[in-house]
Formats: C-alpha cells, structure tokens, sequence
C-alpha cells in the first residue's frame, strides 16, 4: 500500500493511497489547524470500525441474515500524555432486522476479529478491544439481544 500526504498550509493536509479518494487531515485552531478536517487518530478508528463493519456485514449477508440497518461505533481511551496512543477500545456493533441470529452475529465478529480484519488484529496487538453488540428489531427499535464476543486468549 501506497500513501502520499500533500501539505495545504498551516495543519492541513490531503491524503490519498491507492484507491485514490483524498481525505483532509487538519486541526483545531488551538493547535494553529483550520478545523476543516479529520484528526489522524479519527482516522485510525475510522480504519477499525470500517474494516471489521465490511467484514461482518458481508458475512451476515452470506449467511442470509435480514439486517435492514446496521452500524459499527468505535470508542477508544487514549493516553493522558503524549503520544496520547490508544489505552483501550471497544467496538459496538449495532444491528436491526427481522428474526437476526444471535449466533450468526457472534460467528460472523469472531470471523473479522480472528481471521479477516487487518486493523483489528495490528491494533488488538497494541491496546485491548472489546467487543459487544445489540440486535434490534428492524420495525419496531426494540432491543431484542445484546452481549460481548469473548475473544479467545492469546494462544488458545
């Protein structure tokens, strides 16, 4: 993978790689940025959340789950002092749809966090990451399952 930034002025910066969609990195004002674009560390998360929703939407989809609306949140604690790295995160996996397989959610996580996701096997190397999800019913938003894929211990 390829990845050119290209500096706008004061702190901000485009970004592409190799698809070659462009992303503006930037800063808030008090650290003399414009605000008009993402933080890089967002962008880490972005990374994350985006890697294992590909992965376990695709999976879902494979195993005929209805999932009529889906979404991924990604929230990490970072280190009081620089270089304020993340500390720890957890993933939140936040799907709706009609009759959806607890175990077909719990397989098709376990399959991105242990087995297809990039960013979450470099990043879960570096701070924990848990991982819990709530399946809702598409119609009515009502909470039908919720809980926590256990990863397996390191070794096992």
């Amino acid at each position: 993978m390829d990845i050119a930034i290209n500096w706008k002025g004061r702190m901000t910066f485009e970004g592409a790689g190799d698809s070659g969609f462009v992303q503006r990195l930037d800063s808030d004002e008090s650290v003399g940025g414009d605000n008009s674009g993402a933080r890089p560390m967002e962008f880490i998360g972005i990374g994350l959340a985006g890697c294992t929703a590909m992965d376990v939407i695709s999976i879902l989809s494979k195993k005929k789950q209805v999932v009529t609306d889906f979404q991924v949140n990604f929230r990490g604690e970072r280190a009081a002092e620089h270089p304020k790295v993340f500390t720890r995160g957890v993933i939140e996996y936040l799907f709706y749809g009609s009759n959806i397989d607890e175990a077909a959610v719990l397989r098709a996580i376990g399959l991105s966090a242990e087995k297809y996701c990039p960013a979450q096997a470099m990043l879960g190397k570096v701070f924990p990451i848990r991982l819990v999800y709530k399946i809702f019913d598409g119609d009515t938003k009502a909470l039908v399952k919720e809980g926590e894929y256990e990863q397996p211990a390191a070794g096992s």
